[in-house]
C-alpha cells in the first residue's frame, strides 16, 4: 500500500510555515524536528516509513527550508521564537500530545516544548541532539563557544565557514563509513537556501543564541528525573559535532533509556534509514505512543 505524503504551508504568527504530514490525524502523532543546515528534508524518506501506524508532522523551522525567513529585523531570531512558531502550528494541527524525533537544533525546540508543557510529550527519539554538556565535540564548538561568548570579526570567520560549501558538505560525510549512501542532494539543497540573501545574518544570529540552549540543560534533566519519559537514543557514534557520550549521558536522569550506537555520522537517516525506522517502530510499539485527543 502506498503512503501519500502531503507538502503543506500554514500562517503561523504571520508566518509561512512548510511541513510535511501524512498518515491518519487521529492517529498517534509524530513529530520531526530537524537540524542545522538542514529541514524537513532531512525526514523525507523516514516521514512514508512511519506514515502506516502514526501521524507524522516534519516542520521547517522559520529561517529554513521552504518556511518563511523574515529579516533578523523582521524577526527575533531565537530558539526561543523557533519554538514558539513550531507550538502554534502543532496548535493548528490539533496535535496536542505527541512523541518527538529530534535532531541537532531540532533538539533544543522539543526541549523548550517538554519544559513548558511536559504533558504534550509522550516519548522521545533522539538522534545526535544533546540534552548535556557531554557529547559536544571539542574542535568543532571551541571554535563556535568563541563566537557566541565574544562575536568580533575574528571569532565570526568560524561561525561564518560552517555556512560554507566545504563545512556543509562535511556535516553529511564526517563519520560515514561508505560515503556513497549519502546523496549530494542533500548538502546541495542545504547550500542553496543558506545562500538566500539576508540567511547568513539569520544563522549568525541563531549561533549567538545557542549558549541559551546550554543554560536550559539543568532544567530539562530535572524535567527527565520527574517525567522518566521515555527515550530513544539513535546516534551516529562517528560524529564530529556532538559525540556518542552525548546518548550515554541520558541514563543518567533516565536510567531506561535505549541507546543504540550506529556506525556513521551526523546525518544518520541517510546512511541507516532502515535501521534506525526499525528500532523506531519497535520503540513506540512498546512504550504505547498515545493518539490525540478527540475533538
Amino acid at each position: 500500500m502506498s503512503v501519500v505524503v502531503h507538502h503543506r504551508t500554514a500562517t503561523v504568527n504571520g508566518l509561512d510555515v512548510f511541513y510535511r504530514e501524512a498518515g491518519d490525524p487521529q492517529a498517534p502523532a509524530v513529530v520531526l524536528l530537524h537540524g542545522f543546515p538542514t529541514s524537513s528534508h532531512m525526514f523525507r524518506d523516514l516521514v512514508p516509513k512511519l506514515a502506516d501506524s502514526y501521524h507524522v508532522i516534519a516542520p521547517d523551522m522559520i529561517g529554513f527550508g521552504h518556511s518563511a525567513m523574515p529579516s533578523v529585523d523582521e524577526f527575533d531570531y531565537g530558539f526561543d521564537a523557533l519554538t514558539d512558531v513550531t507550538v502554534g502550528l502543532l496548535d493548528q494541527l490539533g496535535a496536542d500530545r505527541f512523541a518527538v524525533y529530534v535532531q541537532d537544533y531540532g533538539a533544543p525546540v522539543a526541549w523548550r516544548i517538554a519544559t513548558r508543557t511536559p504533558h504534550r510529550i509522550t516519548a522521545i527519539i533522539t538522534q545526535n541532539g544533546n540534552a548535556y554538556t557531554e557529547g559536544f565535540v571539542k574542535d568543532f564548538w571551541d571554535g563556535l563557544f568563541a563566537y557566541t561568548d565574544d562575536p568580533t570579526p575574528e571569532t565570526e570567520a568560524f561561525a561564518r565557514a560552517a555556512l560554507s560549501p566545504g563545512m556543509v558538505r562535511w556535516q553529511y560525510l564526517n563519520g560515514v563509513v561508505d560515503q556513497s549512501l549519502v546523496s549530494p542532494d542533500t548538502w546541495a539543497l542545504d547550500q542553496a537556501l543558506l545562500d538566500r540573501p539576508g540567511n547568513d545574518a539569520v544563522q549568525l544570529t541563531l549561533f549567538r543564541d545557542y549558549p541559551t540552549n546550554v543554560t536550559l540543560y539543568p532544567r530539562l534533566q530535572q524535567y527527565f528525573r520527574d517525567s522518566q519519559v521515555p527515550l530513544l537514543a539513535v546516534w551516529g557514534a562517528n560524529d564530529e559535532i556532538f559525540g556518542p557520550e552525548g546518548a550515554h549521558a541520558f541514563r543518567r536522569d533516565l536510567p531506561g533509556a535505549e541507546i543504540h550506537l550506529l556506525d556513521t555520522g551526523h546525518f544518520a537517516l541517510e546512511s541507516h534509514l532502515e535501521e534506525i525506522t526499525g528500532h523506531i517502530r519497535d520503540f513506540l510499539a512498546r512504550v504505547g505512543a498515545q493518539r490525540r485527543r478527540p475533538a
